[in-house]
């Protein structure tokens, strides 16, 4: 695939982003165009390899190598080469409902696994793969596919996140008659409100939903199921439910000091802060606001670093991260083996923009928050902290160690935490007397069924917090097992049998 010694002759290129103090002054995506030759060359890169490790989606050392949607990346990324678009575009939405979603804001994991990898920098796929969907939409490939005939069989999706949509493009074009229940205002899940409009602007998913609504899904937002809807009148009125609700119950901090005035939970603020700028431009003032503030971020993941970029933008007058592991190292260990995940020390687009804007990286490593300090008022002023280390214990376990002599007083008047999410919300899952364990509903891959008939489970709520290409994988395997409830047999293609 690709040019034969393209991965011998061609550099990496990194994809081109906009000046990160200038992009601090707006809310528009950080990323900027690919041009047709640059991807062509990436493409170009791409090996012949025997077994191409970029599409085997698997887990291994509890992360994701490879790409869960198997993507047939050495097929598009050779079509890419040889400047036949059309084509490409043709073999990535074989397998891939929402390339735009995964494009953009994928951690890409099939990157970490790519054979070229083993020795240089990985092949471009994240960036070739939005440029695919991308010129798609530009050159008005992507139409509306009616279903020419309806099966007479409804189904309700409760969640319009990844896993939703995904089923319910799925089923639609099995011919079901879909409809998707939303209580926010918008369409989207996360897609939305939970990843920030720098890295995701909102046209995009607006863009796919309304392609969604051509096609014959109806999205029902401002509805609560479980509240404006209950659970049993969707089970009469609908022959099979989905549940894709997420996993949107947030961890929580639970230390000294948590009800201040200044504590929030990460996707609070992001949430309010996202709404604010598409009700209004920023204009109703329903948002946290970090303007002249000292902002801390407790969590190193990606959604945390979402929240130093919306600080920045916002005008902090300063931000930190926390997280409680060390620095990771500039290169693979040995514990961390191609084609396992790249566990390596990297800049995301949110550090890039604090270190322009302080000169430094704001992330400090191996701490942890003892208490946050209020004022007479009530309203955060500080966090007190310690250094951390971790060592094994008596049974040869990592634990963590505080380092005596490491506390430090951090001012900070606003405090976002980002540690990550226990499971999806229980009320509703109680409503429908689903049975769960560890908080995620009961319902084994492959069969997606829960404990009662013609309810199916699928994304975070059945497996926990996890990626967007997890997300389109389950709603696609769950749109197969439902059509095969309904039908007796499944036409939809289905990763199982690949």
């Amino acid at each position: 695939m690709g040019k034969a010694t393209g991965f011998m002759e061609i550099k990496r290129e990194e994809a081109q982003e906009r000046d990160p103090i200038t992009r601090l002054n707006d809310w528009k995506e950080y990323s900027a165009p690919f041009s047709d030759e640059m991807m062509s060359r990436q493409g170009a890169r791409c090996m012949d390899c025997g077994t191409p490790f970029c599409h085997i989606g698997m887990e291994i050392g509890a992360a994701t190598s490879g790409c869960p949607v198997y993507n047939l990346i050495p097929e598009w990324n050779d079509l890419v080469y040889k400047g036949m678009w059309k084509e490409a575009l043709e073999r990535l939405l074989k397998t891939n409902n929402f390339p735009e979603f995964t494009g953009r804001v994928c951690p890409a994991p099939c990157e970490g696994s790519c054979t070229v990898a083993i020795s240089d920098p990985a092949v471009a796929i994240k960036n070739i793969e939005q440029a695919i969907i991308d010129k798609g939409f530009e050159n008005g490939w992507i139409t509306p596919r009616i279903p020419k005939e309806r099966s007479g069989k409804t189904v309700a999706i409760i969640g319009s996140g990844p896993a939703g949509m995904a089923s319910a493009d799925q089923l639609n074009q099995a011919g079901h008659t879909v409809t998707v229940y939303e209580r926010s205002d918008r369409a989207g899940g996360l897609l939305t409100y939970g990843i920030p409009n720098m890295k995701l602007e909102k046209h995009v998913v607006q863009r796919r939903i309304d392609l969604l609504e051509k096609e014959g899904v109806t999205f029902k937002t401002n509805t609560e199921v479980g509240v404006d809807v209950s659970p049993q009148e969707l089970k009469e009125q609908y022959d099979a439910v989905i549940l894709c609700t997420g996993a949107q119950k947030q961890r929580d901090l639970v230390i000294e000091g948590r009800n201040s005035e200044g504590v929030h939970y990460a996707m609070d603020y992001l949430t309010t802060s996202t709404k604010s700028l598409l009700d209004s431009n920023f204009e109703d003032g329903n948002y946290i606001d970090a303007k002249d503030k000292d902002v801390i971020v407790i969590g190193g993941g990606d959604t945390g670093a979402d929240c130093i970029a919306t600080a920045l933008r916002q005008g902090c007058n300063s931000v930190v991260q926390f997280g409680k592991h060390p620095q990771l190292p500039l290169a693979r260990t040995s514990e961390n083996m191609w084609p396992e995940y790249p566990f390596v020390f990297g800049l995301e687009y949110a550090h890039k923009e604090a270190k322009a804007k302080f000169g430094e990286d704001i992330r400090q490593y191996s701490i942890q928050t003892k208490k946050f300090v209020a004022d007479e008022k009530g309203k955060l002023k500080e966090l007190h902290t310690v250094e951390m280390k971790k060592v094994r214990d008596e049974n040869g376990m990592f634990v963590y160690e505080e380092i005596p002599g490491t506390e430090k007083v951090w001012p900070a008047q606003l405090v976002f935490i980002a540690i990550g999410f226990e499971g999806p919300e229980q009320p509703l899952l109680k409503q429908f007397g689903v049975h769960t364990s560890n908080r995620k509903v009961e319902a084994e891959y492959g069969d997606f069924a829960t404990n009662v008939d013609g309810v199916f489970a699928a994304g975070d709520a059945r497996r926990g917090q996890s990626l967007i290409v997890w997300a389109i994988n389950e709603g696609r395997e769950v749109a197969y097992a439902v059509d095969g409830y309904l039908m007796g047999t499944s036409s939809l293609p289905t990763y199982q049998a690949m």
